[in-house]
Order: C-alpha cells, then structure tokens, then sequence
C-alpha cells in the first residue's frame, strides 16, 4: 500500500510507491526493513519522511541502533592502539581511528583524550561489524565533526525528540537562535550539545529544548519566547 506519512504503523504492515531519487534508490531508517517481496513496519511508530527519499519509524525507543551516516556525540572511554573507544549510547562502543581527522597524519596526530566528547559520523554500522566513527563528512573535511572542548553542556534527549529537533520545519533551534546567540551539536542518538554566553543561558537553552518534547510545533515558538522572557526577567 501507498505510505501513510505521519500515522501509526504496525509491524507486518508493508508500503510501496516510494519516493526515490535521481538514481532510483530509497533510504530506509529505523523501523523499516526490505524483502525480496516488499517493505515491511518492523517496529510500532509512526512512519515519516525526509526530502527526497528518506523513510523511518518513529517510535519512543531508548537504546540507540547504530545507523551507517547518522551524526552522533559519543564520548572517548579508552585508548587502543592507534584508535580510540567511543560511547554512543548503543548496544556496543564503536571505534574512531586517529587518521579520521581532517589532516589527520603519523606525525600529526588528533589532540584526543579520555573523557572528551566528540561529535562524529558513522561510517560502518551493520550487525556484522564493530560501528566505525569518522570525523569527517564525505568530502573529507571536518566540516564541525571532531572533539568538543569548548565548555558547555551536554544533554540526554529522547530518541523521537530528536528526529523531531532535525526536521527541517522544527522552529525549536532557530526560534532559540533568533533570540540568544549559541552553539549546539545535535547527534541523532540522543545527546545534544550546546553553550550559551554564559552558564545560566547555557543551562537555560538545554532546558528548553529538554522541555519542549511535549509541545506542538503551532505552539513552539509561543514556549520558546516566554522561557527567553523569563530568562530576561532574572537579570
């Protein structure tokens, strides 16, 4: 049957006629999966799409499933060798190689130590395989991937809010933005980093976006401005 974007899906149910792209492929995310036969729901949620050829099930999980391209903010927990371990919030650590750095080189080494958080991409993810990080895009360049050490806060979000935040059409980031300068870096396993222009704003702006989980995006942008304003107040 024809996709039924943004309605709840049942595992055993199948759709078709998706949308491909140039090259006539479609990308399948979580919650989905294909046979010789069709594409089935494998897990309950409600089943979205992201231009031009991206479907997946978006349900309340809570264990990450390390995903070939997602961006996720792990954290190092050991050194091996010439790699290193990270902690993405999956059922296993993945490793990052010290030559996946832009200008990464034998003399020239990445700056890298126990307990840094690092905002990466998945270049091998499978069940077969141990998931490798890289902190590059595809291009080569880094491109805001590599290690985070410039204060902040790092935050634990819900896996649905997330995909949520990283909708094209989400107001959250760029209602915040409008209002109080920041940085963040949103991984898709559920941690979001971001630094204010001071401790209370930093602390601030994670609650806000901690917070608004449960609120439409009609009403986002009213939620947004009313924390900001109260924020304002204290000062």
């Amino acid at each position: 049957m024809a996709p039924k974007l943004g309605t709840l899906m049942f595992p055993g149910e199948s759709i078709d006629d998706l949308k491909t792209d140039k090259n006539g492929k479609t990308i399948l995310g979580p919650g989905l999966r294909r046979t010789y036969a069709a594409i089935h729901i494998i897990k309950a949620g409600i089943l979205q799409f992201k231009e031009p050829n991206e479907y997946w099930i978006e349900s309340p999980e809570k264990r990450y499933i390390a995903t070939k391209g997602d961006s996720v903010i792990g954290i190092v927990t050991q050194r091996t060798g010439d790699a290193f371990r990270i902690d993405i919030g999956a059922s296993e650590q993945a490793s990052l190689s010290y030559m996946a750095f832009e200008g990464a080189t034998k003399k020239n080494r990445p700056d890298v130590k126990v307990g840094d958080i690092i905002y990466a991409r998945l270049q091998v993810a499978n069940k077969d395989m141990e998931p490798e990080l890289v902190c590059m895009d595809s291009t080569g360049r880094s491109n805001g991937y590599g290690v985070i050490r410039d204060g902040g806060f790092m935050i634990k979000c819900p896996l649905h809010h997330i995909r949520r935040i990283l909708r094209p059409n989400c107001p959250l980031l760029k209602t915040l933005g409008d209002m109080m300068p920041y940085e963040t870096a949103v991984g898709i396993n559920g941690r979001i980093w971001v630094k204010g222009r001071s401790t209370i704003e930093t602390i601030t702006i994670a609650n806000i976006i901690s917070d608004s989980e449960h609120c439409s995006d009609s009403d986002m942008k009213t939620f947004v401005k009313s924390r900001v304003h109260a924020l304002s107040g204290l000062h």
